[in-house]
């Protein structure tokens, strides 16, 4: 198991730190798949040697039985920031003064002056009318929705985060303020210093927050994460949450929202080539392989998939010896043997620090009678996959996994444009020894 270290990405031209914690990651799949293999091996004695070729060096057999972890705990996401320094690393009475607490939080909703927006209760400091915390609070008694969403960057290759979010339909705080006319996107921004070239900022369309396509969920004012309040790291005490998007359009920090006529986005993501409208995509990541095997045995692989707007049907693996040529004329490799992972069982106990780790009940997506999900995978969220190869030849080999998603295409594109989103096909290499 590896543990990736802080690295540096450049994302819209700034330059970021990521801490991606890849053994959070890890230790809470490596109990689900774990289990899986178990299973496998108990079904063929020719299956043993698989369990130490996946260099899952344990108890087995006391870990096999154990509570896996779904979700993300709030200190273990990865993060990616923008800010010099990010807000939630200012002094405290700073962060009170700039409303970065939740006891001086506020959020304003006023129409973009600068086009024929037409509000007629603006929700506005200058007015003495914006939207404190504890107004916040009323109204999420009433209004708060829960849903499981990924957190993933769109420029980068892994998921940063698997969280349940809580918050407060951003329609019913946008209704707040009364639109009536000449409105045709939603502008929000988050705090960063006071600062324009630090500002942060996304935008929707006003339908998109008005209205949820059928199964979708509402894109919200996010205060909670599994439970607990949102911390200052994860953009507390308020940020969006847009559930089919990439990270980039849940902006964190938000403390003001504007309602304008202009028929273009704002996003700070349209500047370095990025796609502000793409949708998050379906992918398939390894988290566990073996870089070595002896010749014989079956070569056991598992990792994490990620279910896009397009849902997630299966994940698939390939093995290919690294001097055999590759399918002419077909970069994605639609043509080539692929081999059908087994997508690990739903959780029982979803972790995050969740009490009891237990599902919270009215969940949207679950089943209120029995608080399990309605489907699984469930779209915008991760499944945890896992796969045994039988046993190849001695040799040099690449082993890929794909994702299928829930119309049964493997997406050939949009992997060769990365502003859209990363989800390439992975591949390790393994080496199998004679013995």
């Amino acid at each position: 198991m590896r543990e990736k270290a802080a690295e540096v990405v450049h994302v819209c031209g700034r330059r970021m730190e990521m801490k991606f914690n890849q053994r959070a990651v890890s230790e809470e799949h490596l109990l689900l798949s774990r289990r899986y293999f178990l299973q496998a091996a108990g079904t063929s004695l020719a299956m043993s040697p698989l369990i130490a070729n996946a260099q899952l060096r344990v108890d087995l057999s006391a870990q096999a039985h154990a509570a896996p972890e779904y979700l993300t705990k709030q200190d273990a996401f990865g993060t990616v920031e923008r800010g010099n320094p990010p807000p939630y690393q200012l002094p405290e009475p700073r962060l009170r003064e700039i409303g970065m607490t939740r006891e001086t939080w506020q959020l304003e909703v006023v129409p973009d002056t600068g086009t024929t927006a037409q509000v007629e209760r603006p929700l506005s400091r200058e007015r003495g009318t914006a939207l404190d915390w504890p107004a916040f609070m009323r109204l999420a008694e009433r209004r708060s929705v829960r849903f499981l969403k990924v957190i993933t960057c769109n420029n980068l290759n892994s998921p940063l985060g698997m969280g349940l979010w809580e918050g407060v339909p951003l329609r019913d705080v946008v209704w707040l303020a009364a639109p009536t006319a000449n409105i045709r996107r939603v502008f929000y921004y988050g705090h960063h210093n006071e600062d324009p070239k630090q500002i942060f900022r996304g935008s929707l369309s006003l339908s998109r927050v008005l209205e949820d396509p059928p199964g979708d969920y509402p894109v919200i004012l996010a205060y909670k994460l599994n439970g607990e309040a949102l911390s200052g790291r994860r953009g507390g005490p308020v940020r969006i949450i847009v559930p089919e998007a990439y990270g980039f359009k849940s902006v964190k920090w938000i403390q003001r929202i504007v309602l304008t006529n202009l028929p273009g986005a704002n996003d700070t993501y349209a500047e370095e080539n990025n796609d502000i409208d793409s949708w998050m995509k379906t992918v398939a990541r390894f988290l566990t392989h073996p870089e070595e095997v002896k010749a014989g045995s079956a070569i056991a692989v598992s990792g994490v998939a990620q279910a896009g707007v397009s849902g997630l049907r299966r994940v698939q693996v390939w093995l290919h010896p690294r001097d055999a040529g590759l399918p002419p004329g077909d970069p994605h490799f639609t043509t080539a043997p692929w081999r059908d992972a087994q997508l690990l069982a739903t959780p029982t106990r979803w972790g995050g620090g969740l009490p009891e780790g237990r599902m919270p009940p009215d969940t949207l997506g679950f089943d209120p009678a029995t608080g399990r999900p309605k489907s699984w995978p469930m779209r915008y969220a991760t499944a945890h996959w896992a796969a045994i190869v039988p046993p190849p030849a001695p040799g040099a080999y690449h082993l890929r996994c794909r994702a299928i998603d829930g119309n049964g295409v493997a997406q050939p594109m949009p992997r060769p444009v990365g502003q859209s989103g990363m989800n390439a096909i992975e591949q390790v290499s393994i080496t199998v020894k004679r013995s």
